[in-house]
């Protein structure tokens, strides 16, 4: 299967912009002229809405799309519970939130034949699903296609970050294809499922309780920089037209819950409107930094945010640390030390991160809970504070961070973990007294 998806995925066409008002048929004359729900729509097909948002919030905000489909989302048999797997929820309550900071190597090859939903593995979160509120960092592993099934969440979007192995994402609305250094973007309650383009994957997921993700506001910035909306991707639409038995899988309020219809639900033919999924590629971040000494903070970064009722006080950002130079005068150039009110879940994809010289590698994640304090370890610090201070480019590595308002709790799973890294503390235990009166 994956020499059929690799072809698949590299012969795919897109739409461009976050958060346009996209349309798009696969057959021509399937989208509607002038209205949203004919009497009759065009060649048979059912007019169906997927809103992403309140009818009644600010057209800025609203998202909304409508799909023209074989037969509508109402037609399926009711839905059983199946056990969860490792897949964990909001609240989370199995152990208390932990103010040390922790790290953790890749995930572990996973067993044969497992796909991407099976290897799903739940690092922690906070919030409360069912409130709509808060987050989950969960990681995947799979060398398997998710074959006669399909999967959504109602519970959230999920913010799909690979690392290895690409994936093909045939979601409802048309196909996407996320490699490495890309992320991809499911909205809440999209049906989709996941092919490989390689023999097996790995990677990050965010699933985002709260308010849909958004480009952040510039401010003092101006117009342009950070990630421009042309450069994410919308699919074109595509549909399955297959009268087979097909397993969907919905998550709801934390838990599995599976229906065996008697098609393929991903039959939309044609759809417009704002909630789509999206693709991005992270090497295409406009990176903005001082040219003459400090450095801005690393919300400079921010790719997507999910707005709080706090404002600037963001439920979870996604911030991305792509290649960049670094020219600042008389000026530490590698992150600096500090405690956060946020909340940092930092994963890397590939190379090096340059706040620390070993033991964060690409598949792993480090979680710096806030007001936990952190910073590069002994060895960066004195390769730094001794460098010339010539203009230095990093490109030998993409990381990225999920950063919440509130404390990460991490699952039971995740706090007992073979792949937990024990004495990561022991980073920072070289850094010596220097201070002299």
């Amino acid at each position: 299967m994956s020499e059929q998806a690799r072809k698949t995925a590299e012969a795919l066409e897109y739409l461009t912009g976050f958060g346009n008002e996209h349309s798009s048929e696969a057959v021509p004359g399937a989208l509607p002229i002038g209205r949203n729900s004919p009497q009759r729509a065009p060649l048979g097909l059912y007019a169906e809405q997927l809103s992403g948002s309140a009818f009644t919030e600010p057209r800025t905000h609203n998202r909304r799309s409508w799909l023209y489909r074989i037969r509508p989302s109402a037609a399926h048999p009711p839905f059983t519970r199946i056990d969860n797997g490792a897949l964990r929820s909001a609240p989370f309550t199995e152990a208390v939130p932990d103010p040390n900071r922790l790290r953790w190597n890749p995930l572990p090859a996973p067993a044969p034949g497992t796909d991407f939903l099976s290897g799903l593995w739940t690092l922690g979160g906070n919030g409360d699903a069912a409130q709509r509120a808060g987050m989950a960092i969960h990681l995947y592993a799979a060398n398997a296609d998710m074959t006669d099934r399909v999967f959504s969440d109602s519970d959230g979007e999920l913010l799909i970050v690979p690392e290895r192995g690409g994936l093909l994402l045939r979601t409802e609305l048309g196909l996407l294809a996320a490699r490495p250094g890309d992320m991809a973007l499911i909205p809440r309650g999209v049906r989709f499922r996941v092919e490989l383009l390689d023999a097996d994957a790995r990677g990050y997921v965010c699933e985002n309780y709260g308010q849909p993700f958004e480009l952040p506001n510039l401010g003092p910035i101006g117009a342009n920089g950070l990630a421009a909306a042309r450069d994410f991707q919308a699919p074109v639409a595509a549909y399955e037209d297959v009268e087979r038995p097909t397993e969907v899988i919905n998550k709801f309020c934390g838990n599995l819950w599976s229906a065996t219809y008697d098609h393929s639900p991903l039959d939309v033919v044609a759809w417009h409107g704002s909630n789509v999924p999206y693709v991005y590629d992270m090497r295409r971040f406009n990176v903005l930094g001082s040219i003459s000494y400090d450095h801005p903070d690393p919300s400079i970064f921010t790719v997507l945010t999910s707005p709080s009722d706090t404002p600037g006080l963001a439920g979870v950002d996604f911030v991305v640390f792509a290649p960049r130079w670094l020219v600042g005068e008389d000026t530490f150039r590698p992150p600096y030390f500090h405690r956060n009110v946020m909340s940092e879940y930092m994963g890397l994809i590939e190379g090096a991160y340059d706040a620390k010289a070993e033991g964060f590698v690409p598949g792993g994640g480090s979680l710096h809970n806030m007001m936990s304090a952190h910073g590069p370890d002994h060895e960066t610090f004195d390769r730094a504070s001794a460098a010339e201070l010539k203009p230095q480019k990093i490109d030998d590595g993409l990381a990225f961070m999920f950063e919440t308002r509130w404390p990460i709790t991490a699952t039971a799973q995740a706090a007992g973990a073979d792949h937990l890294q024990r004495g990561y503390d022991d980073v920072w235990q070289g850094l010596q007294r220097h201070f002299r009166a």
